[in-house]
Formats: C-alpha cells, structure tokens, sequence
C-alpha cells in the first residue's frame, strides 16, 4: 500500500518513483501475508445440470471448485463449502489441504441428479452462509441464478461482512433458441414439460425481451451488492474464463489506487 510520508516512518521505505510523480514524499506500507479462509457456496439445483456444448453446468461448478481450491489450499489456505440442493444439504467447515479439496470435490461428483424440486431459493443458501461464516472470508457463490426472487438482501448482507464473488453458470440455449420447430421446453427445477414453436416470431421475441430483462436485473443486483461476477459458459474455456478475471480485476485494483493517489 502507498500513503503520504509523516514524521517517523522508515525513511528506507519511501517510494521514490511515487514521490517524484506527486512531488511530495510518499511511503510504501508492507504487510505480512495472511491466510485466507474461501467458503464455496454451491447451487447443485436441478437446473445445473443442463448443458448444450462441451459441457453441463455441474461440470463447470465442479471443475471451477476444483481448480480454485486446489490453489488456495497449496498456499496453506482454508476451503469450506455449502452445499444447496433441495434446500441446504451439507455445511462443510473450512479446513486446508489436499485431502479437503479431495473431499469437496468427491462429495459433488457423487451426488446424485435431483429430479424436480422446489423452486430454488438462494435466499436461504445465502442466510446459511451468514448464520455459518464467522469470520470476514473470501466466498464464491456458484449458482446460474434461476432462483425465486427476495435474495437479493441476503447478498447485500453477505458483501458487507466479506469478499464476495458471483460466478454465474451459463449455456448458450438460455440465450437464444435455435430455430427448430415444435419442442419440448423442460423446467429443470419443477420437471414441467411445455410444448413451443422456436420458430415463431412472436415467441421468439418474448424469449429475447425476457432474457433481456433477466440479465439487466442480475447485472444490477450484483452493482448494488457491490458484487464482482464472472460468468462461466458451457461453450467457453474454464482456464481462460479465470485468467480473463483475474486480469480484469488486476486492472481495476490499480485503476482504483491511482484515483487513490490522485485524489
């Protein structure tokens, strides 16, 4: 961290480079590094395992679970877990090692395919983890956010308290329908079937003014929630989707302490 020179501080750890930009004297601060604690929470609803591409949304959940976990329990972090499918099922306590992120991901691979279920309610996945999580934590919510309204507060309780991420599991044909005739449209979440004609206009259009709706509506959550998201799509690379984040929040982060200097 940089910050203004006052009488007493090391003078050895002044920042020159700084101090010449801002003529006027300025200190880098250092710190010691300090474990991080991520808590997963993970929507394994029936509406994660539907997939068009490469992949369903429940590999994408499982392979990003694993990837994540695996580098930050190497640097001697704590992973932990909850897990929600008809309801909250399993709390995992945040523990560090191999044999956990082992743990965590066996336990979703096994898991059995939920049929139907109740309408999801991330509500109740987001009160768990504020209920749970005691202290301030990095937590990822995996989720492909079809869920039944009224949790946004919860998000906006959870961000308060730690660093929040959502990752957003997508696939392509929740976008746009191909053109194909008369189908068979399934809820995932209830098991309801309906018949429509992806090659209708009218239909077609309303498909799109609702997709629309939905993405604006999840997009301001998030803003107000003061929640970052990345989304992972069945069609895209997994590795390259992280990376691309990881950059982009890189780049915010140095955005944010110029202005800070600056100011």
């Amino acid at each position: 961290d940089i910050r203004e020179y006052v009488f007493g501080d090391d003078v050895r750890h002044i920042d020159w480079n700084v101090t010449a930009r801002m003529d006027a004297p300025y200190v880098r601060e250092y710190h010691e590094d300090r474990e991080i604690t991520a808590h997963f929470l993970l929507d394994v609803s029936p509406s994660v395992d539907f997939g068009t591409a490469s992949a369903l949304k429940r590999d994408l959940l499982i392979d990003f679970v694993a990837v994540l976990a695996r580098l930050l329990t190497r640097h001697g972090n704590k992973v932990g877990a909850v897990v929600y499918g008809k309801g909250v099922e399993r709390v995992i306590p945040a523990r560090s090692g191999r044999v956990q992120v082992l743990r965590l991901v066996d336990l979703l691979e096994r898991r059995p395919r939920l049929e139907s279920s109740p309408a999801t309610a991330l509500s109740e996945l987001l009160e768990t983890a504020l209920r749970q999580i005691r202290r301030r934590s990095l937590v990822f919510i995996i989720s492909d956010f079809f869920t039944a309204p009224g949790w946004e507060r919860g998000l906006t309780l959870l961000s308060r308290r730690h660093e929040v991420l959502a990752i957003r599991l997508t696939d392509p044909r929740e976008r746009e329908l191909p053109e194909i005739g008369m189908v068979v449209m399934n809820d995932a979440e209830t098991g309801d079937h309906l018949w429509v004609d992806t090659s209708d206009r009218r239909f077609r259009k309303r498909f799109a003014d609702v997709v629309q709706r939905r993405e604006a509506a999840l997009a301001e959550t998030f803003r107000k929630a003061g929640v970052d998201a990345l989304e992972l799509s069945t069609e895209e690379d997994l590795v390259r989707s992280i990376v691309r984040f990881a950059a982009r929040r890189k780049a915010l982060r140095r955005g944010n302490a110029r202005a800070r200097l600056a100011s």
